[in-house]
């Protein structure tokens, strides 16, 4: 004799059917509880319980006064893993987006931080790079970005708005090693704007990324990413 499935299970398993076959997408409002009530003819309790569940899981977020919101789904990254920022996207079912914001051509004695990090020298130019990225449309971390010119003479401008790591791919230029640095920010008031949040934590992650060049390792690349902390988490080994 198979037995039924407790109510508020059901009610849960609804959501998460909707929300993972994108019916329901990130910011959707769900439908009040008296409305749930209604639709699958239960009770209060069971239906707060079955919102309880969705929020507990990271389905939904539950505003008090204002009703319960579908939530984006959040990336748990490996401290080591060398993924793109589409990457991440791509594994939890979202697609990458890029907007650039700006983009100057540098000399290295205007940015001495980075020249060093890059070893370059103070004539050397630098491509400095800032983008805006987004998953399915929702913003999720700016980027401030410094690449070589020494490793990287053009860069094709309409490449920021896509993937840049695919575009260095198609120009022969591999990455075979990142280091790595964490730490938590409070975001500006531009950053604010930009990310849609108020007082949200950032997790700002830099990394510098290196190419081999005739046998050499050589770094190219110097990053800080800036991520909504609601929505990206690094674990460490």
């Amino acid at each position: 004799m198979k037995i039924k499935e407790a109510k508020y299970k059901q009610i849960e398993d609804f959501f998460i059917a909707q929300i993972e076959q994108g019916e329901l997408k990130y910011g959707d409002q769900i439908m009040t509880e008296a409305q749930l009530c209604q639709k699958f003819s239960s009770s209060r309790m069971t239906v707060n319980k079955a919102m309880n569940h969705l929020s507990e899981k990271g389905y939904i977020t539950r505003i008090p006064g204002k009703g319960s919101f579908v939530q984006a789904p959040a990336v748990a990254k490996d401290s080591v893993s060398t993924d793109s920022f589409t990457e991440d996207m791509r594994k939890i079912g979202m697609k990458a987006g890029s907007k650039l914001l700006t983009y100057q051509a540098l000399k290295a004695s205007d940015v001495p931080e980075v020249r060093d990090k890059l070893n370059l020298n103070n004539d050397d130019l630098v491509h400095y790079i800032v983008r805006l990225r987004s998953g399915n449309g929702m913003p999720v971390a700016i980027s401030y970005g410094y690449v070589s010119a020494r490793v990287v003479p053009a860069i094709d401008i309409e490449s920021l708005n896509q993937s840049f790591y695919e575009y260095l791919d198609t120009i022969g230029i591999p990455r075979v090693a990142k280091t790595m640095q964490f730490s938590a920010r409070l975001p500006n008031e531009e950053q604010k704007k930009l990310l849609g949040i108020s007082e949200t934590a950032l997790l700002c992650v830099s990394h510098i990324t290196y190419t081999e060049i005739r046998n050499e390792i050589v770094p190219f690349e110097y990053i800080e990413n800036y991520y909504n902390g609601d929505l990206y988490t690094y674990t460490s080994r």
